[in-house]
C-alpha cells in the first residue's frame, strides 16, 4: 500500500561561533549508497549559506533511520523505505515519520574485469545469492574466469543493516533469504574494491560506485527478456530490473534551515549534483 508523504524536519543544533553568532548544524546520517552525494550536497550548500553546516556520516540505512527515530539526527538517508516496525517505533517516540524521494539508483552487479560474463539473469542471481540457490561455480554459468583456479563463486554482499542489502533481498531474492557464507562488507566502496581484487568474486552495489576496474554485466528479468545495462537513463525509464528510489527522512514538519536545505536538494541545483554523482534525478533538470 502506498503512503502519501510530506517533508518533515527536526530542530537544528546551534553552536556558538567565535564572533558570538550562532551557526546551524544539520545532522545527516545513514545510507552508504547516498554518502558520496550527501557529502557533495553538503559541500555545495556551504557556498549557498555559510551560516549552516551539514554534518554528514554513513553507517547504513538502518543506522540513519534508527538515529532519526531516537532524535539524534535531523535527516536520515536511506536506500530503502522505512519498515512498518520502524514507523511504529518512531510513533512511540512521538514522531510521525515521512519519506520523500531525492533520486534514483541502478543497483549494479560487479565482476572482476577479467570475468567474461557479459549478461546475467535475475534467476541466476537468485541461484548465486539465495539460500536455496545451487549455483556455486562459474562453470555452472558456462564460463571460465582467468585467475580463478578454484572456479568458486566468491559472493560479496553488504551487512544486514544496509538498505542496499535489504533492497537486493526484496527485489532480487524476493521470498528467499541470503545464502550463508558471503563476504559482507561495511560500505559500497568496500564491495567494489574487493571485487576488483578478487577474480572469483561477484558483488552488488549502487551504480555511482562503479569504476573502470570492475565489469558490470547487463541484467535480464528472465529467459527471452531484454538484457539491460545499468545506467542513469535505464534507471529513469525503468527498463533496468534493479532500479530503486533513494530516500531522505525527517521526523517532523520541516521549518527553518532544514526546510530550506531540503528544498534546495530538490531544486535543479541539488538534482544536478546527484546527476553528476551517477544517480538519476527525481525529475527532468537543466544543468549548466
Amino acid at each position: 500500500m502506498k503512503r502519501l508523504f510530506t517533508i518533515l524536519s527536526l530542530p537544528l543544533v546551534l553552536l556558538a561561533c567565535g564572533g558570538g553568532e550562532g551557526r546551524s548544524i544539520i545532522q545527516n546520517t545513514g545510507s552508504d549508497t547516498l554518502l558520496s552525494v550527501a557529502q557533495a550536497w553538503a559541500e555545495a550548500y556551504a557556498e549557498v549559506d555559510s551560516t549552516v553546516a551539514i554534518a554528514v556520516s554513513g553507517g547504513g540505512s538502518g543506522t540513519g533511520i534508527s538515529s532519526m527515530i531516537n532524535g539524534t539526527v535531523d535527516i536520515a538517508n536511506a536506500s530503502r523505505s522505512m519498515r512498518d516496525s520502524e514507523f511504529v517505533q518512531a510513533r512511540d517516540q512521538g514522531y510521525d515519520p515521512v519519506e520523500f524521494i531525492v533520486g534514483y539508483d541502478a543497483l549494479a552487479v560487479f565482476l572482476h574485469p577479467e570475468n567474461p560474463l557479459s549478461a546475467i539473469s535475475m534467476d541466476q542471481l537468485v541461484g548465486i545469492y539465495g539460500e536455496n540457490g545451487d549455483i556455486e561455480t562459474w562453470s555452472q554459468l558456462g564460463i571460465s574466469v582467468p585467475g580463478c583456479g578454484s572456479d568458486e563463486i566468491v559472493r560479496v554482499s553488504r551487512q544486514n543493516n544496509s538498505g542496499t542489502y535489504a533492497y537486493f533481498r526484496d527485489a532480487v531474492l524476493e521470498e528467499s533469504e541470503f545464502k550463508l557464507g558471503s563476504r559482507d562488507m561495511h560500505g559500497s566502496k568496500d564491495v567494489v574494491d574487493l571485487v576488483e581484487n578478487t577474480p572469483c568474486a561477484i558483488g552488488y552495489s549502487g551504480l555511482a560506485y562503479a569504476t573502470e576496474h570492475v565489469a558490470m554485466p547487463c541484467v535480464s528479468r528472465g529467459e527471452g527478456t531484454p538484457c539491460v545495462a545499468p545506467s542513469v537513463d535505464t534507471a529513469i525509464d525503468g527498463s533496468y530490473s534493479i532500479a530503486r528510489p533513494l530516500f531522505m527522512y525527517t521526523a517532523e514538519q520541516p521549518s527553518g534551515g532544514v526546510r530550506v536545505y531540503m528544498d534546495w536538494i530538490l531544486s535543479d541545483v541539488g538534482q544536478c549534483i546527484i546527476l553528476e554523482k551517477g544517480y538519476a534525478p527525481v525529475s527532468t533538470v537543466t544543468c549548466t
